[in-house]
């Protein structure tokens, strides 16, 4: 009986998502990387930017909007049009889980950032 708390306890441990909160530089990086320098016209300044001014580099960051939805991460990727959350009218066009959006992990962030700006007026969506 021990033993099975034991590992219950673990497993909620490794699942806890820490918040980590880049410096601009190594975000930079990290962007330079996956190709956002001048990705449909922005400059990898404009990308810092928007990341500083959404969620001051944090990827976890999450905020509550007025019409029930839920901005998530680095980039504030919105819940009922951009990712999957747990509400079934979601749009879900980047095809990722909105909890792939608030990791260490900016894969799926960044793809999905590229995919609005090329499918909306750039920029324009943040």
């Amino acid at each position: 009986m021990k033993a099975a708390a034991i590992v219950a306890l673990i497993g909620c441990l490794v699942t806890v998502t820490d918040s980590k909160i880049y410096t601009r530089c190594k975000l930079a990086k990290i962007f330079a990387r996956a190709g956002l320098d001048n990705y449909q016209g922005f400059s990898l300044g404009n990308w810092i930017c928007m990341a500083y001014y959404e969620s001051r580099y944090n990827t976890t960051a999450q905020t509550a909007v007025d019409d029930g939805s839920i901005d998530y991460g680095i980039f504030q990727i919105n819940s009922y049009t951009w990712c999957r959350d747990a509400k079934l009218q979601e749009k879900n066009h980047c095809h990722v889980a909105c909890s792939a959006l608030i990791t260490d992990d900016l894969t799926d962030a960044i793809i999905c950032a590229k995919k609005i700006v090329k499918e909306t007026q750039g920029m324009d969506y943040w």
